[in-house]
C-alpha cells in the first residue's frame, strides 16, 4: 500500500509541469498577490514604513522617528531604501503594496534562475522556499531581496563580473546591512584589485544618492540616526517574541538567562564559520564554494537578533544550496533533515500546528532555527573534512543514470529558450 502511494506520489511530481520554470513564476506572482489583497488595510504595516522612507527623505523629516498618523512602530532601514522603494511608494497604497511584493519576488525567482545552480537545482530551491516565501510576502518583508542579493552576489562571482557583485554588496548593506555578509566571497574573486576598488566606488555612488531627493546634510543626518536606531534595535530585540528568532535566541530562551551576552556563542560561530577557508586546496571545486554560499544564507539568519520568521527564506535556501552542493549522493539522515527544516522552519508558523504549540512553544523557545542549526553545523564538519572534489558514481548512481538516460528525453519548449527533461 505505502509503496503504491510512494510510486503514485513519483508520478505525479514527474509531470513536466513541475519542472516547467513557467508554473513557478506564475505561482510566485499568484502568491504575491494574494498576499498584498489579503494583507492591504490589515497588515501591511511595513509597507506603509517602507514607502515612508520615500516620502520623509523628499520631505526632510527624520527617517527613524515615530509617525502614529501614519503607521506604529519604526523605519530601521537606511536611507538609500528611499530611492529602492520610491518608484513603489509613488503609486495608490493598494496598487502600490501589489507591485511591491510582486517585485520582490521576481527578485529572487531572477536571482535563482540566473545563477550558477543547474536547472534541477533552480527547482528545488524554488519549489522548497514557496512556503516561506509566502510568510515573508504576508509581511511585505525586504528579506526576500536580501536572498536574491546573496545569492546573485555570489554568481557574479563566479561569473568574474565583480564589479555588479560590489554593487548589489553594497546595495544591501546600505539598505538593512545584511547585504555585508557577501564580502564572504571575496576570497573566491579572481579579480580582487578590482572587487575592491568596485566596492569603493559604488559606497560612495550609493551614499551620496539620497542627496538627489534631499540635501548632503540631510543624508549625513540620517545616516547617524540609523546607527543610534539599531544599536537601540539591538537591544529591543533580546526580549521580543517576534524577533530574535535565532540560534542566539534559541539559546537564551531555552536558558532563560538575560543577563550573558551574545558574544559567548557568536564568536565560537565566527570560528567555525571561517575554518573551512584554511582549506586552500578545496576553493577550486565548486561543490565547497557553494556550500560556502550556503553557510553564508544560513549564518545571516542563525546569528542575528534581528531574524524573525519573514527572514526564513534566507535560511532555506541556504539549506537548499548545502543538500544539492554535495558532490556525494545524500544518504537518509540529510533526507530526513530536510523534512524536519521543511516541518519546523518553514511551516512552523503556519497552522500545520495548533495555536498553543505555535505560541508556547516554537515561538516561545524561538525553534524555527533548531533544524537550520543542525544543517549549519553539520555543513561547517562536512566543510572541514570532506573532499569536495570530483566523485565517480557508485553502482546505485550509475544505475540510476543508465534509467534517467532510458527513460527521458530533452524537448525544447517553444519560446522557452531552455531544454525541459521530460521523463516518459
Amino acid at each position: 500500500m505505502s509503496s503504491n502511494i510512494t510510486t503514485k506520489a513519483k508520478a505525479f511530481l514527474a509531470k513536466p509541469i513541475f519542472h516547467d520554470r513557467r508554473t513557478i513564476l506564475w505561482l510566485w506572482i499568484a502568491l504575491s498577490v494574494i498576499a498584498a489583497v489579503l494583507k492591504y488595510n490589515r497588515t501591511d504595516n511595513n509597507y506603509r514604513i517602507f514607502r515612508g522612507v520615500f516620502w520623509h527623505t523628499l520631505q526632510g523629516t527624520s527617517l527613524y522617528a515615530e509617525y502614529p498618523l501614519e503607521y506604529y512602530d519604526v523605519n530601521h532601514y537606511g536611507p538609500f531604501f528611499s530611492l529602492v522603494i520610491a518608484p513603489f511608494a509613488l503609486m495608490p497604497i493598494p496598487l502600490g503594496l501589489v507591485f511591491w511584493c510582486i517585485a520582490l519576488s521576481l527578485t529572487l525567482y531572477f536571482a535563482i534562475t540566473r545563477s550558477t545552480f543547474s536547472s534541477w537545482q533552480q527547482m528545488f530551491v524554488l519549489w522548497f522556499c514557496s512556503e516561506t516565501l509566502l510568510t515573508s510576502l504576508f509581511m511585505q518583508q525586504f528579506n526576500i531581496a536580501i536572498a536574491a542579493i546573496i545569492i546573485a552576489s555570489y554568481a557574479l562571482i563566479e561569473k568574474e563580473r565583480d564589479f555588479w557583485a560590489a554593487c548589489l554588496i553594497v546595495l544591501g548593506t546600505f539598505v538593512k546591512l545584511y547585504g555585508i555578509v557577501g564580502l564572504a566571497f571575496f576570497f573566491f574573486s579572481k579579480h580582487k584589485g578590482k572587487f575592491v576598488l568596485s566596492l569603493l566606488f559604488w559606497g560612495v555612488v550609493l551614499f551620496v544618492a539620497p542627496m538627489i531627493i534631499s540635501s548632503p546634510g540631510y543624508v549625513v543626518s540620517q545616516y547617524h540616526e540609523w546607527f543610534v536606531c539599531l544599536v537601540e534595535k539591538n537591544g529591543e530585540n533580546l526580549a521580543s517574541q517576534a524577533q530574535n528568532i535565532s540560534a542566539l535566541g534559541m539559546v537564551r530562551r531555552v536558558l532563560g538567562n538575560p543577563q550573558y551576552s551574545d558574544l559567548l556563542i557568536l564568536v565560537p560561530a565566527l570560528v567555525l564559520f571561517a575554518l573551512p577557508y584554511l582549506r586552500f586546496k578545496q576553493w577550486r571545486n565548486e561543490g565547497f564554494r557553494m556550500t560556502l554560499l550556503a553557510s553564508v544564507l544560513l549564518f545571516t539568519v542563525l546569528f542575528s537578533t534581528g531574524s524573525e520568521s519573514s527572514s526564513y527564506i534566507i535560511a532555506l535556501s541556504g539549506v537548499c544550496v548545502w543538500y544539492f552542493a554535495a558532490p556525494w549522493q545524500r544518504g537518509k539522515a540529510d533526507i530526513w533533515l530536510i523534512v524536519f527544516v521543511f516541518l519546523l522552519s518553514s511551516m512552523g508558523s503556519s497552522d500545520l500546528y495548533p495555536r498553543a504549540i505555535k505560541r508556547e512553544y516554537i515561538q516561545a523557545y524561538s525553534l524555527k532555527a533548531l533544524p537550520c542549526l543542525i544543517v549549519w553545523l553539520k555543513l561547517c564538519w562536512e566543510m572541514m573534512v570532506k573532499n569536495y572534489g570530483a566523485h565517480p558514481p557508485n553502482a546505485h548512481q550509475r544505475t540510476r543514470g543508465v534509467i534517467r538516460q532510458a527513460t527521458c528525453r530533452q524537448t525544447n519548449k517553444t519560446g522557452t529558450g531552455y531544454n525541459i527533461p521530460v521523463c516518459v
